[in-house]
């Protein structure tokens, strides 16, 4: 038994579990100081705190891996699962960081609180991560939440952008109001919030689990589709995500999407592991759902980052089908997947904050018609990962959907199998549209993609990531199998 489910013989070291996110939570103070007290001309040195905090926290998290040390009386746990996703949501905030370097300067929100609300973000996905106590859970999830509120309204002199924000926050708040519901029934169930406590109470050998504890799966279902932006919670994805700050959206679609998913990891491979056969049955018909409209919705779109909403709808339906899935070989594919997401995504965002037509951004897919003849680097780059995105060999997303496939079939799930690769050959369309654009099309308009070496630099780890999870899958695959296990 893991940590995250069993605390015999583990000492109680809060501080040191604690450590990683403590000091992502210092170095976002530090940051809204320095704000305060450097001049204008120096806001350049916010970003490069930012990075350093970054980094220590990976150092933190690097020299603690392997071990299993539970803090505060079991309410959080650092292992090498949460170890993982604590170095996958740290990799991603440090590429929103490095592509921020230019874009915030350009659009005017290179300030203190951009940077320090990424990390206070960061900070909670990562609580979120390494919780094994519901409370804790939903902690995590409302630091990142209001951060991201915040951040998704950030052009505040745009309609647009606020109406995001609102739409984002009044959604998320009843959503938050269904996940403390479901966690009070839960512990009304079990008389505790840890996780461990849920699977002993359910894995008792007594009576059948009661209707409390089922109409606590479905709040906490609820919320935790809601936040992943699966069907039917998926109405405010598109909106804020074409409202908020280019390099904002790109940071929702992987940090957080990744922070629920190590939630669900948790929640679902053990607090509620005795449950998972009723719970497939639920989440089979989520995960068809949401890959078939999001892929479905995408085909229509004209505006490129709501292309990519839908997009990312539909992503987090293939995750569902690992989630149904379940077991080692399940999970194992839900890092595998989030990993691989994180560098195409990124990378494919990281392109579009980059680009500018007429002084705005470039976000209407025509815009891109003959982007090679003028930016070959920045074409070859965005084919990349239209193509790892769509699943075609050898990229990281090709490798990423056949682990999530594998395992649905390993499970006995063929049709679900079936209709997810039914699903990627729709996303080619819309996927392999902008290669079209960009290298059949004649060039139309003028786009410009002044040099900016950070933004340039994350392309760079995002384009080497792709392709090493795409040519060297084995490594990967026993780095994300050795995470798993320490939840089992």
């Amino acid at each position: 038994m893991g940590a995250a489910t069993s605390f015999s013989g583990v000492s109680d070291m809060g501080l040191l579990a604690a450590a990683p996110f403590s000091a992502v939570v210092f170095f976002a103070i530090v940051v809204l100081l320095l704000d305060f007290l450097l001049p204008p001309g120096r806001k350049w040195v916010l970003p490069l705190v930012s990075l350093v905090g970054l980094l220590a926290s990976s150092v933190l998290v690097t020299f603690l891996w392997g071990r299993e040390v539970v803090g505060f009386s079991g309410a959080i746990s650092l292992d090498r699962f949460s170890s993982f996703f604590d170095l996958l949501l740290l990799l991603g905030t440090a590429l929103v960081v490095l592509s921020s370097f230019f874009y915030a300067r350009r659009e005017g929100i290179e300030r203190g609180e951009y940077y320090s609300l990424l990390l206070f973000a960061t900070s909670g996905a990562m609580l979120m991560a390494s919780a094994v106590d519901m409370v804790v859970f939903f902690l995590g999830l409302e630091i990142l939440s209001v951060s991201l509120y915040v951040l998704s309204g950030f052009f505040r002199d745009r309609t647009v952008s606020v109406e995001a924000a609102v739409k984002y926050f009044v959604l998320g708040a009843f959503a938050s109001g269904f996940l403390l519901y479901g966690i009070a029934l839960f512990y009304g169930a079990a008389g505790s919030t840890q996780y461990g406590a849920m699977q002993a109470m359910l894995s008792s050998g007594g009576d059948a689990p009661t209707l409390l504890v089922y109409a606590a799966c479905a709040l906490l279902m609820v919320g935790l589709c809601f936040k992943l932006g699966s069907v039917p919670f998926h109405m405010w994805v598109p909106d804020v995500y074409q409202g908020a700050p280019t390099s904002v959206t790109g940071y929702m679609s992987v940090v957080s999407k990744a922070a629920v998913f190590a939630a669900f990891v948790r929640i679902f491979g053990t607090g509620l592991a005795p449950v998972q056969i009723e719970l497939s049955k639920v989440l089979w018909v989520l995960a068809v759902a949401t890959m078939t409209l999001g892929n479905l919705a995408a085909i229509s779109q004209t505006n490129i980052k709501r292309m990519l909403a839908y997009s990312s709808i539909a992503h987090a339906g293939y995750l569902l089908v690992a989630l149904t899935a379940a077991g080692r070989a399940g999970y194992s594919s839900v890092l595998f997947y989030a990993l691989a997401y994180a560098f195409m995504t990124l990378g494919a965002f990281g392109v579009i904050a980059l680009l500018r037509r007429e002084e705005q951004e470039a976000l209407d897919l025509t815009s891109y018609s003959g982007l090679s003849t003028r930016h070959p680097l920045l074409s070859g780059a965005m084919a990349l990962f239209m193509i790892s995105l769509a699943g075609i060999p050898p990229t990281g997303g090709f490798f990423a959907k056949f682990y999530v496939f594998s395992a649905a079939v390993g499970a006995g799930y063929v049709d679900l199998a079936v209709i997810g690769v039914l699903n990627s050959l729709v996303s080619v369309y819309f996927y392999m549209r902008i290669v079209y654009l960009m290298y059949m099309k004649e060039e139309t308009v003028g786009i410009e993609a002044p040099p900016s070496l950070a933004a340039r630099a994350a392309l760079l780890i995002c384009v080497l990531g792709t392709l090493a999870m795409g040519v060297f899958p084995s490594g990967f695959a026993r780095l994300v199998a050795s995470s798993v296990s320490a939840i089992f």
